[in-house]
């Protein structure tokens, strides 16, 4: 099973101008390496049979005649391969010669594709040679290489009758530039995957222009796209080619070539995962283009070996450029959320509880953030620890440490008399440490922080994280409640990720603290420390690694993909890092524990998104509190 991906490549030969046998023979050995390497798809530069530069050379019958029987020998090239081939060549119908994509595929020619927008301007002057093809002109059945039936038009989409979601359109280079191209349609007629047959040549600058264009289109038609781009061998006369291949997938880049290197360039298309998007998106949208033709064609649909990258932590920012600019982004947005917040209800303070642990260090950090935009004293900010059963020394240490290290104004309220009366009141017996005794103590600390907001004007600000709403890993009515969450929206992994970024830029006392803090372990600290006073209650032990739950969140939440498909991409990503078994483990646990706790989410407190993902009931995620599990356990069997 291949689960929905597409193993595609953009293949630059080196090739001779007017050298069409050379030329051939160069195309077929790409064919033949990228379907041993597994290719699906297999995309050839603008006109390669030739080669673009040939000028006047197009006006020559030899020429055009030589490039039809090598249309014909690459075709019969491709029988037994599972491959779609597409291929560039100038092709002679009635009057008028065509700069054209031709699809080859198990032996036979599949349809014919004219370029659509003729450049003519600066060192490009291809209306000298060629016609444009008219976007609306349907489809034509023509004759090529002995063949009575070949599809002509640009109103084709070439579908995998195995695969319906693998439907590939084609456009040829200058049809990307222009304001209107053939894809937005092609894409709207529900092809999935679009290729471009180019030869751009190279100027200083136009390299990173061409990239952000194919990012661009593919993000705007939620499509996958795969850039062929001429390269060693086109005539230098007056231009020089790079071979700048890109394939790409909904915005983001795959593969890319290295400039001025011919060779074959590949990544995995997830077009399901680009079909379940579109459907997400807009369902009305794709698909209701009925005058185009749908041209069927055979693939290996067997398991495929995925060469592209899938980060173990999706929610983290990318290392490169932009890095600091996303990191202060998503604290802003954070901190924005708040502002409007305390400018709303004209509240005077901030009251959090501060535990010594992750969520609440990152929610202090951006409570001070909010008050210095506001122009209000960090004095305002009432951070409270309230020590307990299982408070470790070295938690409520780190906790006054980096309350004061901020400026803020430190109470420290022991909840462990008025928990002790309460067990005394409801007749429970405090030496039993069940989920009662632990509760207990969640429900008393937020009574408090309440009650200290209602007698200082107060606004209570909740510290639990995205992963911890999606695995109800909260007391109900307790750290699940609060005034405004301002973590809601940011998984563990984020948290920690933006309390190292933040120790780094603050350094001092208040750094040292931060990654004191990144060290500890995650504990919600409600039973008693071991013997030697360390945290006894480890959060990871109990439900599993945050850094699994944030990758399930991820492709489960955002990328739709079931959870067989989840647990194919974890193992991939974690291979040497968690065995199949232990993959398999949590992500069970992950499922249940998220259906079976949708009951908290669905009265969570209002708190602001910042990435991709949110749960919240009023925005990204409506789901019945009662919704059974079944079918997605099932499916990890």
């Amino acid at each position: 099973m291949n689960y929905g991906f597409i193993k595609v490549c953009a293949a630059t030969p080196e090739i001779k101008v007017a050298d069409v046998q050379f030329n051939t023979r160069q195309i077929i050995k790409a064919i033949k390496q990228s379907a041993e390497n597994g290719s699906q798809l297999t995309v050839f530069p603008e006109l390669c049979i030739c080669g673009y530069t040939c000028g006047d050379l197009f006006n020559q019958p030899a020429l055009l005649s030589a490039c039809e029987n090598a249309l014909g020998e690459i075709a019969r090239a491709t029988e037994g391969c599972a491959t779609l081939v597409l291929v560039g060549a100038p092709l002679a119908v009635g009057n008028r010669l065509y700069n054209c994509a031709v699809a080859v595929s198990n032996g036979r020619i599949l349809g014919a594709v004219p370029k659509t927008f003729l450049p003519d301007y600066g060192e490009f002057y291809e209306r000298r040679h060629f016609s444009p093809a008219l976007p609306l002109d349907g489809i034509e059945i023509i004759s090529l290489c002995g063949q009575n039936e070949v599809y002509f038009g640009t109103q084709l989409i070439f579908r995998a009758e195995e695969m319906p979601d693998f439907a590939v359109a084609v456009e040829i280079c200058e049809d990307l530039w222009v304001p209107q191209s053939p894809s937005v349609t092609h894409t709207q007629a529900g092809a999935n995957i679009i290729v471009n047959l180019s030869c751009s040549d190279e100027v200083a600058g136009k390299a990173e222009y061409r990239r952000n264009l194919v990012k661009t289109q593919s993000a705007k038609l939620v499509c996958g796209y795969v850039y062929c781009d001429a390269g060693d061998g086109e005539s230098t006369t007056d231009m020089v080619f790079a071979g700048h291949n890109i394939i790409c997938e909904n915005g983001a880049v795959l593969a890319e070539s290295k400039l001025f290197e011919n060779g074959l360039v590949y990544s995995e298309i997830d077009v399901a995962y680009l079909a379940s998007e579109r459907r997400r998106i807009s369902s009305g949208y794709y698909g209701e283009q009925v005058d185009y033709f749908s041209v069927p064609f055979n693939t290996n649909t067997e398991n495929l070996s995925l060469t592209r990258a899938f980060s173990k932590t999706p929610f983290i920012p990318e290392e490169g450029a932009g890095l600091e600019e996303r990191t202060e982004l998503i604290l802003s947005i954070q901190s924005k959320g708040l502002e409007k917040r305390f400018k709303h209800t004209n509240s005077k303070t901030a009251v959090i509880g501060v535990s010594g642990g992750l969520d609440s260090a990152l929610a202090l950090l951006v409570v001070c953030r909010a008050f210095k935009a506001l122009g209000k004293s960090a004095k305002d900010i009432i951070a409270v620890t309230m020590p307990a059963f299982g408070t470790t020394a070295k938690t409520k240490s780190n906790s006054i440490k980096l309350i004061k290290a901020l400026g803020a104004t430190a109470r420290t309220v022991p909840i462990g008399a008025s928990v002790l009366k309460h067990f005394k009141d409801i007749g429970h017996n405090a030496e039993d440490k069940n989920v009662t005794y632990e509760n207990a103590q969640a429900r008393m600390r937020t009574l408090v922080l309440m009650d200290i907001a209602n007698d200082n004007n107060g606004l209570v600000i909740g510290t639990g994280d995205l992963s911890e709403l999606a695995l109800g890993w909260a007391t109900y009515n307790g750290d699940h409640m609060s005034m405004y969450g301002v973590n809601a929206s940011v998984p563990k992994t984020l948290v920690k990720y933006l309390i190292g970024h933040e120790a780094q830029k603050l350094g001092g006392k208040c750094g040292g603290v931060l990654k004191d803090i990144l060290n500890t372990e995650i504990s919600p600290e409600l039973l008693p420390p071991d013997e030697n006073g360390n945290i006894s209650q480890k959060t990871e032990d109990l439900v599993g690694p945050y850094i699994l739950h944030d990758f399930f969140l991820y492709y489960s939440v955002r990328r739709g993909y079931e959870p067989a498909k989840v647990q194919y991409l974890a193992e991939y990503a974690f291979k040497g890092v968690y065995d199949v078994e232990t993959i398999k483990k949590w992500l069970k646990s992950f499922y249940s524990r998220f259906f079976a706790q949708q009951f908290k989410r669905s009265c969570m407190p209002d708190g602001v998104k910042v990435g991709s993902v949110s749960l919240s009931p009023r925005g990204d995620w409506r789901m019945p509190s009662d919704a059974i599990v079944r079918l997605w356990l099932d499916d990890i069997q």
